[in-house]
């Protein structure tokens, strides 16, 4: 008897920076990571394309995205929510 395995999708938390493209925005996810050998703290940051079948979200809003089947050549991400 198969059990079908729900799969665990990735969830961030970003700025969006751009909404140039209809039905996408662009959101830039900033991590703090810690240097294995040294300790320092440091910020790595990506940009992903995310979809926005309404056009509602805006430069500067924090919102929530989350991996999704693909929807074009560069979109993967879909935003849940804004963030307050």
């Amino acid at each position: 008897m198969e059990q079908a395995t729900k799969k665990i999708s990735r969830r961030f938390e970003g700025e969006v920076i751009s909404t140039s493209m209809n039905k996408t925005a662009v959101v830039l996810v900033a991590r703090t990571i810690r240097h294995k050998k040294y300790l320092k703290q440091y910020v790595v940051s990506r940009k992903y394309k995310a979809h926005d079948e309404k056009n509602e979200y805006r430069v500067g809003d924090k919102v929530e995205i989350k991996e999704c089947r693909p929807i074009s050549k560069d979109k993967r991400w879909i935003i849940v929510r804004k963030v307050k």
